[in-house]
């Protein structure tokens, strides 16, 4: 809950200082990390100022080190054991690792490392709640695999939109958003199943 929420409130405010309004529809999410202020991005024209560039990429890098630390910090009895939870995991660490790199190097900064990040966000880390989906019997985090797979298969379809630029009226902004905050929204469902446990198993 820690990664999620104060990650979100960070966007909306980031968002909130833009003179000209940020679309949630429209822009990009890196487009709050900017550090410059001009017309961006050749395939869809648009002018992009974020005041608070900063806090952005803090935020970036702040929720991918802790979405780190929540995959290392749950154990066996969350994930399970064998390939298929070790895998997930280690798909997980690197979607966290990405959320880290996109917020050290803006998209206005390195173009190509940024994609880089963005691509382990959207690709691995979807692939990662995929695997989720099929983690073993037993497991505390199989018992919510019917939301496990939804949410995959809706950022997995999104992504492919997204990245194929394929947008069927709901905006780019829209689609990059269910693309990259499919592992976030599961990560919500996943620490709640988490507390509840641990509370039916305090006496």
């Amino acid at each position: 809950m820690l990664a999620v929420v104060p990650f979100l409130a960070v966007q909306l405010a980031v968002g909130a200082a833009w003179r000209t309004p940020y679309s949630w529809v429209r822009n990009n999410i890196s487009d709050l990390g900017n550090v410059h202020c001009r017309t961006w991005d050749a395939s869809r024209p648009r002018y992009v100022c974020s005041p608070l560039h900063d806090l952005m990429n803090a935020s970036f890098a702040a929720h991918g080190a802790l979405l780190l630390a929540g995959v290392l910090l749950t154990g066996r009895a969350c994930w399970g054991r064998g390939a298929r939870a070790l895998t997930t995991r280690l798909l997980f660490l690197v979607n966290a690792a990405a959320w880290v790199l996109v917020g050290f190097v803006p998209a206005d900064v390195d173009e190509n490392l940024h994609v880089l990040g963005a691509l382990g966000i959207m690709g691995v880390g979807n692939t990662a709640l995929l695997c989720a989906a099929f983690l073993p019997r037993g497991a505390l985090l199989a018992a919510i695999r019917p939301v496990t797979f939804a949410l995959a298969l809706l950022a997995l379809t999104a992504a492919a939109l997204f990245l194929t630029r394929h947008d069927p009226g709901l905006g780019m902004g829209t689609l990059e958003r269910l693309a990259a905050f499919g592992t976030d929204a599961w990560v919500l469902v996943a620490a709640v199943t988490v507390l509840r446990r641990r509370r039916a198993d305090t006496p």
